[in-house]
């Protein structure tokens, strides 16, 4: 089937997939909001993919705050401005980078471990097996992990935001000098409770797209264990691009 789409039009082929991804989201939304979710698995889902990506959120957000506190005082220090460290950092932190590198990281980690689990049950004929079976493989395989990633990466951008606020805040302090009172009073005046819900927000949207795409992937494998690694292969840079694409219109709709 693939093989005689690489053979139309490249633009009609676009179109069939934004179709069939457009029904795969669509579909997996209703099982999602009519509760028709298993719990149980959604919970091992929010696990794997939720605590389980924790310290690499944690190391990468962190050491990203510690260097963009770094950088930016020595900037700010030629014009005397290195107290207003805390004013940018805690709108970079929060805007931008907490939810975008935090969805990267779902992207590779997550994104990877979703797409070759899935293409591993679609070569393997586990996918048909369910369909013979009357059970939409969108129900029980996708929408666990949908909403798992719906629920888990908000909570890792929160913990991002606060890590790598932590991270820049000890720089700012023990390495630059900043006086911790000035810091604190500048990055909290400056950050609104806006600021946090947008974050969080676009942190939702990049758990949707990375996890539609993640599945997507991984239900259209074929071509056995090489297709299953470039399933996973595929997963990822479509969900890194996903985000970054998300991320420009989210800024643009939400800081205009």
């Amino acid at each position: 089937m693939q093989a005689a789409e690489e053979n139309r039009n490249p633009f009609l082929v676009f179109l069939a997939a934004v179709g069939r991804v457009g029904g795969l989201l669509g579909e997996t939304v209703y099982y999602v909001l009519r509760g028709d979710v298993d719990l149980r698995d959604t919970i091992r889902q929010m696990t794997a993919l939720g605590v389980e990506s924790l310290p690499i959120v944690f190391v990468i957000s962190g050491f990203t705050g510690m260097v963009f506190s770094l950088q930016v005082s020595q900037e700010f220090a030629r014009f005397g401005a290195a107290s207003m460290i805390g004013q940018v950092l805690g709108i970079a932190i929060v805007r931008e980078l907490a939810p975008v590198l935090t969805g990267v990281v779902v992207a590779g980690r997550a994104g990877s471990a979703i797409a070759a689990e899935l293409g591993t049950m679609k070569v393997t004929e586990q996918v048909d097996a369910l369909r013979a079976l009357g059970t939409s493989p969108n129900q029980y395989l996708v929408a666990p992990r949908f909403l798992a990633c719906a629920v888990m990466v908000p909570v890792l951008t929160i913990f991002a935001n606060l890590v790598g606020l932590l991270g820049g805040y000890l720089v700012a302090v023990y390495q630059v000098g900043v006086i911790p009172e000035v810091f604190y009073e500048m990055t909290v005046s400056y950050l609104r409770l806006y600021d946090i819900g947008v974050s969080i927000a676009k942190a939702l949207v990049f758990g949707i797209v990375i996890v539609t795409a993640s599945c997507y992937r991984g239900l259209r494998t074929e071509k056995g264990a090489q297709g299953v690694g470039d399933a996973a292969i595929s997963a990822v840079v479509s969900g890194m691009i996903a985000v970054f694409v998300a991320n420009y219109f989210l800024s643009a709709l939400f800081f205009r």
